[in-house]
């Protein structure tokens, strides 16, 4: 499972992307903006791990992060880093509830406490199909 590729699309077929690797977690954040958009976010960095393609348009927040979405059915895609790194890379996410539900099911869910204490929570145990309605 470690080498396949997960693609995900908004509701339009407007914007895409794609993960050339199965990720090893994702995240769900209670953040003001996350638990708004009901996100389940997987990381890497733009241009090596996620590729985005088809027009976006960008909330920003403040001075670090724009969410991105789909101008046509409003399908929240990715967020990106506004910062580049000292690396010259730059941090990207994508949103896994806008993948196939088969291909992302098993992948182990993370919590982050993004409202408060900015601060990741212990393991629970779950997974991508736990927080599928």
């Amino acid at each position: 499972m470690a080498n396949e590729i997960i693609e995900g699309s908004c509701h339009c077929g407007a914007v895409s992307w794609r993960f050339d690797r199965v990720p090893e977690s994702a995240t769900a954040c209670n953040c003001t903006v996350c638990r708004r958009y009901g996100t389940l976010w997987a990381y890497d960095y733009e241009g090596e791990g996620i590729h985005v393609s088809g027009p976006t348009r960008a909330y920003i927040r403040g001075e670090s992060i724009e969410f991105h979405f789909c101008p046509t059915c409003g399908c929240v895609a990715c967020w990106r880093s506004q910062r580049v790194g000292a690396d010259g890379r730059r941090r990207i996410a994508v949103n896994l509830r806008l993948a196939d539900p088969q291909a992302v099911a098993g992948i182990a869910m993370r919590r982050f406490e993004g409202l408060d204490s900015f601060e990741d929570l212990p393991p629970d145990g779950r997974c991508v199909a736990d927080y599928w309605f």
